[in-house]
């Protein structure tokens, strides 16, 4: 009997300080909760709200830290985010005294960029750049180092490129087509038929000229 009360009290025992351990773990993790947040909270407080002006030069730094901005795509974003209209002029007029927004270089590397990637012509280029809120002074000046001549040799290269995935169709089906692409990349309808129909020519004489050249090794 004795025995059992002694087992009985230890139990007790082992259980209440069990009890304690827990307790104190828990008081110990729900403080330290509670710490971090009023930590967070004061850290948050230390710091004082933005001004609108502030806030204009941070949104438009991080924009133009990924890449060239002109100033409309600039001034639509601080609009986005609620920045007072008159603010965002002062702050954007303010980036393009010191360099940091350049609506004509802009042009000049999109052109030059876009034409030799995509093999745009000075159309969609140009409709690119008014999109953007280029000036249309600045665009014609951006595309004035895109000329004629260029502009047709880039389309030629594009039909080559294509001209062979078209064999096999009609011949009025391949002008459609690579004419189609052209007029998509913005070249004009007489340009981009006289290519084609070029390609085409230049694409049957050299099969004419692998004709005889057979026929003539096997007469030999």
């Amino acid at each position: 009997m004795r025995e059992q009360e002694r087992g009985g009290g230890s139990g007790g025992r082992e259980g209440r300080r069990g009890d304690r351990r827990e307790g104190g773990r828990e008081g110990r993790r729900e403080g330290g909760r509670e710490g971090r947040r009023d930590g967070d909270r004061e850290g948050r407080q230390e710091l004082p709200p933005q001004s609108p002006e502030e806030q204009a030069r941070a949104i438009c730094l991080r924009l133009l830290t990924g890449m060239p901005r002109t100033r409309r795509q600039l001034a639509d974003a601080l609009e986005k985010r609620g920045i007072p209209e008159e603010v965002s002029q002062e702050v954007l007029s303010r980036y393009e005294e010191v360099g940091l927004i350049d609506d004509a270089a802009f042009a000049g590397a999109w052109v030059e960029s876009r034409h030799r990637g995509r093999g745009l012509a000075r159309r969609a280029l140009a409709q690119e750049l008014r999109t953007k809120g280029v000036h249309a002074t600045l665009v014609q000046e951006a595309l004035e180092q895109l000329d004629s001549d260029q502009e047709e040799q880039t389309a030629r290269e594009l039909v080559e490129r294509k001209l062979r995935s078209t064999r096999g169709l009609e011949r009025d089906k391949r002008i459609r087509r690579l004419a189609g692409m052209l007029a998509r990349k913005g070249y004009p309808e007489g340009m981009a038929l006289r290519v084609v129909r070029r390609a085409l020519e230049q694409e049957g004489a050299e099969g004419a000229d692998e004709d005889a050249d057979g026929l003539g090794y096997a007469g030999f």
